[in-house]
């Protein structure tokens, strides 16, 4: 708190009695992330003609924010004691991506009441984070693919499945 106050020219004090301590600053610096990354990625679904490049807009829209502030990323949606429960800012930014990502799939289905349908965006948005944070981690490197690549490289694997693998195209020299 003395690093933050001392950044933003005050005290702690003024800290303490709008948020109440570092728990309440990073739920409401957490909201307000995670209210940014909800708006980025409805836009990038809503520019999207069909399911599979919605959800490719998507997680390169995820990816990108991740990848453009990591450590922004990491403070909004990693548990500060390591502990792995969510927050309900962080559980309904996931509810609002699971409904962006099954209405549109409700048409490819041969029955769009299907209980299955459920499954799969929850399933979806695992692959996505444990992939992204998995490539976040990554060393920068001629090997790593770019966040426009690996979001089609996971979009592939969600629609096409495993097997399927997007080239990568070759660094330029």
């Amino acid at each position: 708190m003395d690093d933050i106050a001392a950044t933003a020219g005050t005290s702690k004090s003024v800290f303490y009695r709008y948020f109440g301590d570092k728990s309440g600053l990073r739920q409401a610096v957490g909201s307000v992330v995670i209210r940014q990354m909800q708006e980025t990625i409805a836009a990038a679904r809503q520019a999207a003609t069909d399911p599979k490049e919605g959800v490719t807009a998507m997680v390169a829209a995820y990816l990108h924010m991740a990848q453009t502030s990591p450590n922004v990323y990491s403070f909004a949606t990693l548990a500060a004691d390591g502990d792995t429960r969510q927050s309900g800012e962080l559980n309904g930014f996931f509810e609002s991506v699971t409904a962006m990502i099954t209405e549109p799939l409700r048409n490819l289905l041969g029955d769009p009441a299907s209980p299955l349908l459920g499954y799969w965006p929850t399933a979806a948005i695992g692959l996505v984070r444990s992939a992204g944070e998995l490539w976040l981690q990554a060393p920068d490197d001629a090997s790593k693919p770019d966040s426009t690549a690996m979001a089609e490289q996971i979009s592939a694997w969600l629609f096409d499945g495993v097997g399927h693998h997007v080239p990568t195209p070759a660094p330029i020299q």
